[in-house]
């Protein structure tokens, strides 16, 4: 499973739809995603945005696009990068973007049993 993180209005426009992610593969050639190990690195990204984002969790093998791991930092971490359109009926889970009263992310008790890296 991997995690790709955005608005709660972004998926509520996009939750009915068959596939979805034209606008990421026209900003940045993929839709970038993360492997639940690392959704914490990335998190920070996300911590001074207002509105409220959920985590969509994704069954890479529903997939009709194809992913590759990729480490564009040279930091020695893959991270997935789906190459084509997601399929919604790929979308395993949708859950909340939680913070702490820091605006830190906290990880949803659904994904607590999965160790960080």
């Amino acid at each position: 499973m991997i995690l790709h993180c955005m608005k709660g209005t972004t998926w509520e426009e996009r939750k009915h739809k068959p596939a979805w992610g034209n606008r990421n593969i026209r900003a940045h050639g993929c839709i970038h995603c993360s492997t639940i190990e690392y959704f914490w690195r990335v998190a920070p990204n996300f911590k001074d945005m207002e509105e409220e984002l959920v985590l969509l969790c994704i069954d890479e093998n529903k997939l009709k696009a194809e992913v590759r791991y990729e480490d564009e930092d040279n930091c020695g971490r893959f991270y997935p990068h789906v190459y084509g359109l997601i399929n919604n009926d790929a979308v395993i889970a949708v859950l909340p973007f939680t913070k702490d009263e820091h605006g830190n992310y906290v990880k949803n008790q659904e994904l607590a049993h999965i160790e960080d890296k």
